[in-house]
């Protein structure tokens, strides 16, 4: 796997997208990102800035497995996964469309690339808890995902 120049001109452009307000600029970023670009910005990604940048980033063909994890748990998804209505009694219909899409690709496997890990954020206490209360949850959804760990920084 490729790795970031932790100082260069690499991590600079994704620093530059992130904090840009425009969000054509950001979203045409997204589409030229590499694998391991598009989990650190993903990483990084700040959720008030809403939805459209998440889905840009599932859209990009070169999106993780883990990277869609990741998105998953950001979004929110451990409250879905804890309790079958938290996505119809949602008022926000821009979370619920995503976070829906997001699990459903998951669970299909529709992810090609499986290069970065992500450990979901889990105490055993709640994975014990998921595994309790929803008999056949995906292990997907538990466990520590294949591919290579990444290290993070922060933009």
């Amino acid at each position: 796997m490729k790795t970031l120049d932790t100082h260069g001109e690499e991590l600079e452009k994704l620093k530059d997208l992130l904090f840009s307000e425009d969000t054509s600029k950001i979203i045409t970023g997204i589409q030229n990102m590499n694998t391991l670009e598009l989990h650190i910005f993903a990483a990084n990604y700040n959720w008030n800035s809403g939805f459209e940048i998440p889905e840009a980033i599932l859209d990009n063909g070169n999106c993780d497995f883990g990277t869609g994890l990741l998105l998953f748990y950001r979004a929110d998804g451990y409250r879905v996964l804890e309790s079958k209505d938290a996505v119809s009694e949602s008022s926000l219909s821009d979370w619920k469309k995503l976070i829906s899409n997001l699990f459903d690709k998951i669970v299909a496997g529709d992810f090609p690339k499986k290069m970065i890990s992500f450990t979901p954020p889990l105490t055993k206490v709640q994975a014990f808890k998921l595994r309790k209360s929803i008999p056949g949850i995906p292990e997907i959804f538990i466990d520590k995902s294949p591919g290579d760990d990444v290290e993070i920084p922060v933009l």
